[in-house]
Formats: structure tokens, C-alpha cells, sequence
């Protein structure tokens, strides 16, 4: 992974500039496939306009292709793209064409993995009790296809959903089984999202200590990923937990490493709320409602 990350990182204004190339001499599959090969990487590295741009193109060439599942596609990886950058009604728009085009085809598959997307898109809005339903209608659907990595991300999304509406008990046994179902499938990126969530269960009950624990497992995996833009999000979070142990000097240098990377990658307002927190002019202790997306 760190390799493959490495050579994206060399190469990657030049697969923009392909991408751009591709769509303008209207080679409508080159510039499909090129925001496919590409979207892990922004996602990984917080390239997040990038990847709205590199999306927005590819959901333009999709109209031109015979494959429906294409356009469901593009247009779900265009919501999710909207909703990293904070523009919801774009987001949720996009994500409801997806869903509308994979019921029109009864693919059973693209429409669980656009209610995942719509769930997230929803908690990013703060609508948590919106986001736990789209969760539940994924993992129903999931479970219908015996798939047990999509089944556990659901699980995953919904335990985060139900933490967020500060149903614990619930939240923390669909956490447990999504766990058991991403390692026994060694799907490490499920396990990094599922760790960060009982980490925030853990910490919002009061087992600071344990929220710490499954910080600290969930940021080893991120970190063997490559993935700083969750990383970031993951530091931000550890940091509350540290501070609640009374332990400042190693939540500071949580947060001070949560606002590299977050002004690395752009993101004004992670960048902003630690650098108040660093600063002592938020006395806030909540965890940020950011959690591995779709």
C-alpha cells in the first residue's frame, strides 16, 4: 500500500492531466476509469477537490456509456465527493440518482452501497437518526446478498449512527460484530473505522482509558494504510480522550499532529477547531463527528 501510495504521489498531477485530456477528446470509458484508479488515493490523502473534480467528469462521460452500474457509480462517488466537502444538497442529489438508477436495474448490490453513502452523507448533516435508517436499509440488504465485508461496513455505519444518537449499548454490539466480520475477511480499513467508533463509544461513557486503546489500534492501522486524511480525524479524537485521563502534554501532541495534517490536506475547519483547542479558547471535550467514510 505505502508503495503504490508513493507512486501516486509522483504521478498524480499527471493522471489529472489524462483525466482532463481524456474528457475533453471525449473518451468517455479513459475518463470513467481514470477517477476509478484515482479515488482511493484522494480519499487516502485528503485530496478532496481533486476528487470532486476528477468525479464530476467522470459522471459526464458516464451518460455516454452503455453500463448503468458506470453512472450509478459515478454519480454515487459525486455525492460522496460533494458531501467531503461540505456541500450536501450536491451530495445528497447525486446520491439519490445513483440509488434511483440501481432500483430501475434491481441491483440489489449498488443500491446497499448507495444507502451506505447516504447514511454518511446524512451524518455528516448531523440528521443521525436519517443516517441509522439508511444504515439498517444497506445492512438488510447486504445481508440478502451474503456479502460479509459490505455486511460489516453496515454494521460499522450503524453503530456510528446509533453512537451519535448516544444509543451506546446498541451501537457498541454492532461495532463488536462488525469487527469480528472485517478481521476474520482481513478488510483492514473496516477495522480501522470500527476501532475509531468504539474508541468514541468507549469515551463517551466514561472508559477513557479503553477509548484511548481503540484510538491508538485504529491509528496503527490507518498509519500502515497510508490514509492521513482518517488519521487526522483519528489523532483529533484521541486527543479528547488523552485530555479526559488528564493526561494534556500527550493530547497536545495528538492535536498537534491532527493540525499538520489537517492544513496539509486543506480542511479549514478541523484546522481551525484544534488550533482553538491548542490555543485554550475551546474548552470543548466532544469528539469531532467525522468517522471513515463510505
Amino acid at each position: 500500500a505505502a508503495t503504490a501510495l508513493a507512486w501516486f504521489d509522483t504521478h498524480h498531477p499527471h493522471l489529472l492531466a489524462a483525466q482532463h485530456t481524456a474528457a475533453a477528446h471525449r473518451r468517455h470509458r479513459a475518463t470513467w476509469h481514470l477517477a476509478w484508479a484515482l479515488t482511493t488515493f484522494h480519499q487516502r490523502r485528503g485530496h478532496r477537490h481533486d476528487d470532486l473534480a476528477a468525479w464530476r467528469a467522470a459522471a459526464d462521460a458516464a451518460e455516454h456509456l452503455p453500463d448503468p452500474a458506470a453512472l450509478v457509480l459515478a454519480h454515487r462517488f459525486l455525492g460522496n465527493a460533494h458531501a467531503e466537502s461540505g456541500q450536501h444538497e450536491q451530495a445528497v442529489e447525486h446520491l439519490h440518482r445513483a440509488l434511483a438508477v440501481a432500483e430501475h436495474h434491481h441491483d440489489h448490490a449498488q443500491q446497499a452501497h448507495t444507502h451506505h453513502a447516504l447514511a454518511w452523507a446524512w451524518g455528516q448533516r448531523g440528521d443521525d437518526r436519517r443516517a441509522l435508517g439508511h444504515d439498517l436499509r444497506a445492512l438488510d440488504l447486504w445481508r440478502g446478498l451474503d456479502d460479509p465485508v459490505a455486511e460489516a461496513r453496515a454494521l460499522s455505519g450503524a453503530g456510528w449512527s446509533a453512537a451519535r444518537l448516544g444509543e451506546h449499548d446498541t451501537a457498541r454490539e454492532h461495532c463488536r460484530q462488525a469487527l469480528v466480520l472485517h478481521r476474520r475477511h482481513d478488510y483492514p480499513y473496516g477495522v480501522a473505522a470500527t476501532l475509531d467508533t468504539l474508541g468514541y463509544i468507549d469515551h463517551h461513557t466514561g472508559r477513557h482509558e479503553q477509548a484511548a486503546h481503540h484510538y491508538r489500534q485504529a491509528l496503527a492501522v490507518l498509519r500502515d494504510l497510508g490514509d492521513t486524511t482518517h488519521a487526522a480525524d483519528t489523532l483529533d479524537h484521541l486527543g479528547h480522550a488523552l485530555a479526559a485521563l488528564g493526561r494534556r502534554a500527550e493530547a497536545r501532541a495528538a492535536w498537534r499532529e491532527a493540525l499538520e495534517l489537517y492544513r496539509e490536506q486543506g480542511r479549514d475547519a478541523g484546522a481551525d477547531r484544534v488550533l482553538r483547542r491548542l490555543d485554550g479558547s475551546d474548552g470543548s471535550d466532544e469528539a469531532t463527528a467525522d468517522e471513515p467514510g463510505p
